[in-house]
């Protein structure tokens, strides 16, 4: 039995009666009559535990909290449990870090425990306010849907962002928890000290959170690299979604706020990475200096109280009124509302020959939606470097700006760089004279320009090829280098454009795929050969390279897709050594890959020994979801019609895995049209059983393979006969969508491969 509580961000009212508004911050009296074999946690520490009988003549114990510094209803908390936990001071804070008893003994915590106080000390140091209470708790909870929570003084977290393993050898488990642990243990001065005054400003909760969290992770792992990791993880997927025109700004007007339910959706990306990319880029034109100066003096104006982000815009500008070291374009206030108040993001249009930079919001030309003009401005902050060397920066304050130092003429080599190492929330759109020049310099001399830039030129313009800004063939001329780049995150999100999940199993039908595997194997031999050697000889090596277990399995998993022979040879090796004895281990970073592929060019033996592991009773979850994964890659049709049936079976599988293997199944390119026949064969057992749901799911994932006529209409009679008719409507407008998605998909496949042919001996 375990109890928890998650009061953010209004159910507090739900536990006391209390005027639940984040502002109306009072100082709490908590007491907790519990099971006397239970131990009871809350935010202050327990002064007395004392006994009492109920009616029944039950003897139950009873905790009592000391009073609370003053802070909001939604920060107060409880726990109460039967875990173990361990302890350590630092700087008269007193932690404890809970858990299940096995977790503890097995020293799963230790780590955990290892980093809080150095984080705690880092951060105090950093912002110069004292932490004021004098314990905190950790919990790991088993099961928690919040992910983590940061209640003063007793911070929640879900079991496995707190756990780390000895036998987990590898710095990405460490580097996870070190975030989450940083963002939580941040939200102690951004957030439990300083509250924003009401919902519509959560970012100051949460964007700061999310900024100091890759500081404090850094101070503990510095091995890791902040601006790739920040950039990687925090900046680039929130500029692909903050485009949309529905898309909300950062901070809303009150008014535009109202019920819970919209509450809870200010949870989002926009709130915790453009929040925290805005604070990049803020501390990047101030200094960090300045910036840190300005919220040491904002924490201390609004301790135990509350703040919006005018308040910090004053505390910031006073700051820069008191020094002349930084010289801005506009007060603060207008700089910072521009992106802030405003939804979406800036695309900056440099001409070479004329010197001029313009701006626009990035928007989608193709949608139709996106016609009308929007003339949002912003005033951008723009770092930028000539030839390889630093220029000092400049602003653009209006639509658009000449500016002379940025001039280039035809006859020069020069090339400019915009937006250098991301220190700016917007994209780049170069004229095909610079953009010419920088291919040159990527196929010549990669290394000139810094890997956090050469990640964000490509992704720009892949983003801008996409929204109908440039031709995609633009985008492909930046990609002829890259048997020269060895940085996977880069690697990563080329892979993330010219294969895009949904694509793997369409894309084998058409002329483009020999054409994309002699490209691209071609310039992934390098990077690949680099690490099959590491995987074969030494895969320790690779403990500190964080991208390599982030994102290694990407770029093997497209490897082996591509036909790579060596790839698939590797596959095997590993697979068949594990087959000879079940202790071995295939390593972690490509797992999934390895038992996938294996299974793929194996037969009956591979597929049984796979099956054999997954009913193994000392399987993990992890080992699971990998093995009913590497199961649907089978490439012959009995086998991958046996696991369906397998699947509806109530002995062999728990219900949710039934979709599960449908989803995995699905997504293959032989298992389609099998998964397609046994969902429609099976439809009533299916339907009766899993409901609505999974039919929604499957329909889903069979619309990406869509492509012709014929397949519509077989697709809308199996509507007919199942839907009922307000589904129906609905299931048919996505149908027409999904369709003109794939003619859309099919020029540009079209395309790509012309291109390809032109440019595939190169």
């Amino acid at each position: 039995m375990l109890i928890a509580s998650q009061l953010e961000p209004t159910y507090a009212r739900r536990v006391y009666p209390c005027f639940d508004e984040p502002a109306m911050k009072a100082t709490f009296n908590i007491r907790i009559v519990h099971d006397p074999s239970y131990v009871a946690l809350s935010n202050m520490p327990a002064i007395d535990v004392s006994e009492m009988k109920d009616e029944n003549g039950s003897l139950w114990a009873v905790t009592t909290f000391n009073t609370s510094l003053k802070m909001s209803t939604y920060l107060t908390a409880f726990v109460i449990c039967d875990f173990d936990y361990i302890t350590r001071t630092e700087r008269g804070n007193e932690i404890r870090i809970w858990a299940q008893k096995e977790a503890v003994k097995n020293g799963y915590l230790d780590y955990a425990l290892n980093i809080t106080g150095q984080i705690f000390s880092f951060l105090e140091d950093l912002l110069n306010v004292s932490y004021p209470l004098p314990k905190t708790d950790l919990v790991a909870l088993p099961d928690f849907g919040a992910g983590a929570m940061e209640n003063w003084g007793l911070v929640t977290f879900q079991e496995s962002s707190l756990m780390y393993l000895p036998s987990h050898k590898f710095t990405c488990r460490k580097a996870m928890i070190a975030i989450i642990v940083s963002h939580e243990l941040g939200h102690q001065w951004f957030g439990n000290l300083v509250t924003m005054n009401w919902w519509n400003d959560l970012w100051l909760n949460e964007g700061l959170a999310s900024y100091f969290e890759y500081l404090g992770a850094i101070f503990v792992e510095p091995k890791l690299s902040l601006d790739k990791i920040f950039y990687d993880h925090v900046v680039q997927p929130v500029l692909r979604e903050d485009n949309e025109i529905g898309f909300r700004s950062l901070s809303e007007r009150e008014d535009k706020i109202n019920g819970s339910y919209s509450l809870m959706s200010l949870f989002d990306s926009i709130t915790y990475n453009k929040g925290a990319s805005i604070t990049w880029m803020l501390s990047g034109f101030l200094t960090e200096k300045l910036f840190i100066r300005a919220l040491t003096s904002y924490l201390k104006g609004f301790s135990f109280s509350n703040a919006n982000q005018d308040d910090l815009w004053t505390h910031i500008q006073m700051v820069i009124d008191a020094e002349d070291e930084v010289r801005l374009p506009a007060s603060v206030k207008q700089i910072m509302d521009s992106w802030t108040c405003q939804n979406g993001f800036p695309v900056l249009t440099l001409n070479l020959t004329t010197g001029t930079i313009s701006q626009e919001q990035f928007l989608n030309k193709k949608s139709k939606s996106n016609t009308d003009s929007y003339n949002n401005t912003w005033i951008i902050p723009i770092s930028w470097m000539r030839n390889g060397s630093s220029q000092p920066l400049m602003w653009l304050d209006k639509s658009s700006k000449v500016f002379p130092e940025m001039q280039v003429s035809e006859l020069e080599y020069d090339w400019i760089l915009l937006n250098v190492n991301l220190s700016g929330y917007y994209r780049v759109n170069y004229d095909q004279l610079n953009l010419k020049r920088l291919a040159r310099l990527l196929e010549n001399d990669p290394k000139a320009i810094p890997a956090v830039s050469r990640f964000q030129l490509i992704d720009d313009v892949f983003a801008l090829a996409q929204f109908g800004y440039v031709q995609i063939e633009t985008a492909l001329e930046l990609t002829k280098y890259l048997a020269r780049e060895d940085e996977l995150f880069i690697w990563n999100m080329v892979l993330l454009h010219l294969l895009p999940e949904d694509l793997e199993s369409t894309l084998k039908n058409y002329e483009v795929y020999p054409l994309l595997k002699k490209y691209l194997l071609k310039r992934m031999s390098p990077i690949y050969n680099y690490y099959a050697v590491l995987i074969r000889q030494n895969v320790d090596a690779l403990e500190d390279d964080y991208f390599a277990q982030v994102y290694l399995e990407k770029l093997f998993a497209t490897a082996c897709w591509l036909g790579l022979q060596d790839c698939l040879n590797l596959s095997s090796e590993l697979y068949t050594r594990w087959m000879e004895n079940p202790e071995y281990n295939i390593p972690f970073l490509i797992r999934r890959t390895v038992c996938c592929y294996s299974v793929a060019v194996g037969n009956d033996k591979e597929w049984n020994f796979a099956w054999q592991m997954y009913n193994h009773n000392e399987s993990t979850k992890e080992d699971k979801d990998m093995l009913l994964f590497a199961m649907s890659c089978a490439k012959e049709s009995w086998l991958i019609y046996r696991y369906l049936q397998y699947g509806l079976s109530h002995t062999l599988f728990s219900s949710n895995c039934t979709s599960v293997i449908i989803h995995y199944v699905i997504t293959k390119d032989t298992g389609h049209r099998i998964a397609w026949e046994f969902v429609t064969e099976n439809w009533p057992l299916l339907s009766e059983r899993y409901g609505k749901e999974l039919l929604h799911d499957v329909l889903r994932l069979m619309e990406r393979f869509v492509n012709t006529d014929v397949q519509i209409q077989e697709l809308q009679v199996f509507y007919n006969t199942t839907l009922e008719e307000d589904e129906r409507v609905a299931a048919t407008q996505l149908l027409e969508s999904a369709r003109s998605e794939n003619m859309e998909r099919r020029n540009l496949l079209t395309k790509l491969a012309n291109w390809l042919q032109k440019n595939v001996d190169d």
